[in-house]
């Protein structure tokens, strides 16, 4: 049985950075999925919540749980990415220094993501946003 989720982020708001990760969480124990799977789920789904939060004005996350996989689109409304090379470097940030000072833009997101992913797929346009999708296999 498939289920979608969807989930609006709100550029800034770091208050409730983390909300989608964690209804996303609660969904997939109640689901069964193997805790394994999940913690790399959530931590990929956190990594790109925080992204629209420090990065873009707005965005949405829209999960979709099949029987053998959950695929994750993340969208926003932002900068785009320049160079998504150069962004999936360790360490390569573009994170203001306020965001900094509260303890995030450290430029692990993309990588974080892809380590905890089976599939990735990033598009971007400068001045209009990025798509970040992917997939886990359960």
């Amino acid at each position: 049985m498939t289920e979608i989720l969807e989930f609006d982020i709100i550029g800034g708001d770091f208050a409730r950075a983390g909300n989608a990760s964690s209804n996303i969480k609660k969904k997939l124990k109640q689901m069964n999925i193997d805790a394994v799977v999940i913690k790399r789920i959530v931590v990929a789904v956190y990594e790109a919540e925080l992204n629209v939060v420090a990065h873009a004005s707005s965005g949405k996350i829209e999960v979709i749980i099949e029987p053998d996989s959950v695929l994750v689109t993340v969208s926003d409304k932002g900068p785009g990415i320049e160079n998504i090379g150069k962004a999936m470097e360790e360490g390569f940030s573009t994170a203001s220094k306020k965001v900094r000072e509260m303890g995030f833009g450290a430029g692990m997101g993309l990588p974080n993501i892809k380590k905890n992913t089976d599939e990735l797929e990033i598009s971007s346009k400068v001045g209009e946003g990025t798509i970040v999708k992917f997939k886990v296999y359960c």
